[in-house]
């Protein structure tokens, strides 16, 4: 690839962000947990798990909604992952109707890896950046996931309108 600061001009925000986040996915999945048996979604739900984990009690809905996947196919991935000893499910001290994710010490183990992976990464990605362009980053990236999440919203209402 051409030097991406003479490519900067002519891609588009869409395409300069889908390279990024095929860097940081091709990352993700080779160095944050290693040669497990765990398949690259697995590792991706592992490592939300063993990170929300450490402030809140998570269940398969936030599983379904942080990764936008079915039903089924959370209850697939989340029944390999006990199976294979990476997490158990607990009934909810709230709801015992509700079963809680829970990391089991196998899963735990790669805790401090995956931590310290994030804040590699964290690093090399802002390297070289002053801090206040980060900020100006940052902000302006959460605004372009509102704008989509605004425009899904307005076309879903825009489609019911339609019928």
């Amino acid at each position: 690839m051409q030097n991406i600061e003479d490519k900067e001009r002519y891609i588009n925000t869409g395409r300069l962000i889908h390279i990024l986040s095929n860097q940081m996915k091709r990352r993700n999945t080779s160095e944050a947990v290693g040669d497990d048996g765990l398949t690259t979604m697995q590792k991706h739900v592992l490592k939300h798990i063993l990170l929300e984990t450490m402030h809140r009690e998570v269940y398969q809905k936030d599983i379904e909604e942080e990764f936008r996947i079915r039903k089924s196919t959370a209850t697939g991935i989340l029944q390999l992952m006990e199976k294979n000893g990476f997490i158990s499910r607990e009934s909810s001290k709230k709801d015992a109707r509700l079963k809680r994710i829970v990391p089991t010490p196998k899963a735990e183990a790669l805790r401090p890896e995956i931590l310290e992976h994030i804040r590699d990464t964290e690093k090399r990605l802002i390297q070289g950046i002053d801090q206040e362009d980060v900020k100006i980053c940052r902000k302006v990236l959460v605004q372009m996931i509102q704008n989509l999440a605004e425009n899904k919203t307005e076309n879903k209402e825009e489609d019911e309108n339609d019928e």
